[in-house]
């Protein structure tokens, strides 16, 4: 069916917004600059890695059963680096569960993050500090957060901007829909950074959407939407930069679509070969964001050995301490479960809390 009389609206190009080529040569784009300087082209580049490096150490940690659970963010470090570097320090971010390069690029330490995957209630309390939420495990409710602090700067008169970190099948929540309604109805100062990265669990994205892709929800909100490729930072860094703009002179919220891939299972309990090809997987780790930025900066004349030497030992830093302050971590007091919650427990609490303490009891 062809466009009603009178209706129009704004327009999503289905091809993603890319500045570095699969191969590392600069793209024939000319919307959006690429002209970063040196300094900053290698600060991505140590970020993007840092985060792979800190990635792997988190699995290992996972597996070796320091921590309950981990979301791998493998093959996405491009679009989570690009998107939170080009943002001001007091830029609110309200991440999902996937955002360790958000977390590397905003310095909060690993071992923060690794607390929170331990279980230690106090995890997230680093995060605040650097205008971080706390990651988010149920899906998508993170974005009416944005939303809502969105609409309290403005309120506030201030000039900051919100941005909520969500994944393909977010999309799929009510939760979700309702922040996006609300943002636009109400000009929030509110950045939708959508990373699909093809697969929410085992549920591929051609069965999230009849859409002819996700940034194409945007034009029923009255928004505007843009596609990404997610495994180029500086393509990234250029959108989220515009969108984060037009945010904060009053444009009100943009989503943004990051289209990149999850090289590792969904969580360290998922077995993706269940529900997902080797050529696939094969496809996108040939795509892989940092050899790819690599080759970009090598071609440029700024990658060199020692920039390669330098991140590698910094990487070996923060791997032995997250490493050495996660091994081996105290424990917290379970009651403080009950205890945090009402100044006086209720019976049905209390009640809760012997059966807790009995099971416990017998497990030792």
């Amino acid at each position: 069916m062809g466009q009603l009389p009178g209706i129009t609206g704004p327009q999503v190009a289905l091809e993603p917004v890319q500045l570095i080529g699969p191969d590392g040569a600069p793209t024939a784009e000319n919307r959006y600059s690429r002209d970063l300087p040196d300094e900053t082209l290698c600060w991505l580049y140590e970020l993007m890695a840092l985060t792979r490096e800190l990635d792997t150490e988190l699995v290992n940690l996972q597996r070796q059963g320091e921590l309950a659970l981990y979301a791998s963010c493998r093959g996405q470090e491009a679009a989570q680096i690009g998107a939170t570097a080009c943002l001001r320090k007091t830029d609110w971010l309200f991440p999902q569960y996937r955002e360790l390069g958000v977390f590397v690029a905003r310095g909060i330490p690993a071992w923060n993050l690794a607390a929170a995957w331990r279980g230690t209630w106090n995890g997230g309390l680093e995060f605040t500090a650097k205008c971080c939420a706390p990651i988010s495990v149920p899906i998508g409710t993170q974005a009416l957060h944005a939303v809502g602090a969105a609409m309290g700067a403005q309120r506030l008169g201030e000039d900051s901007v919100t941005v909520a970190f969500v994944g393909d099948g977010a999309t799929s929540e009510g939760d979700v829909h309702e922040a996006l309604n609300f943002a636009a109805v109400f000009a929030a100062p509110c950045v939708f950074f959508v990373q699909n990265n093809q697969w929410a669990i085992s549920v591929p994205l051609h069965r999230q959407t009849a859409a002819p892709s996700l940034a194409h929800k945007a034009i029923g909100y009255g928004m505007p939407g843009i596609r990404v490729d997610g495994n180029d930072p500086l393509a990234c860094y250029a959108v989220m930069a515009e969108a984060a703009e037009r945010a904060r002179t009053g444009g009100g919220p943009t989503l943004v679509e990051a289209v990149t891939y999850r090289l590792g299972p969904h969580t360290t309990s998922d077995d993706p070969t269940r529900y997902r090809s080797s050529a696939e997987h094969e496809r996108w780790t040939a795509l892989d964001p940092i050899p790819r930025y690599r080759s970009y900066l090598r071609n440029a004349g700024v990658w060199t050995q020692r920039l390669e030497d330098r991140v590698a030992a910094r990487a070996q830093r923060l791997r032995t301490e997250l490493r050495d302050a996660t091994v081996g971590a105290a424990d917290f007091d379970v009651d403080e479960v009950f205890t945090s919650v009402f100044a006086d427990l209720t019976p049905e609490l209390q009640q809760q809390r012997r059966a807790l303490r009995a099971e416990l009891a017998r497990e030792r």
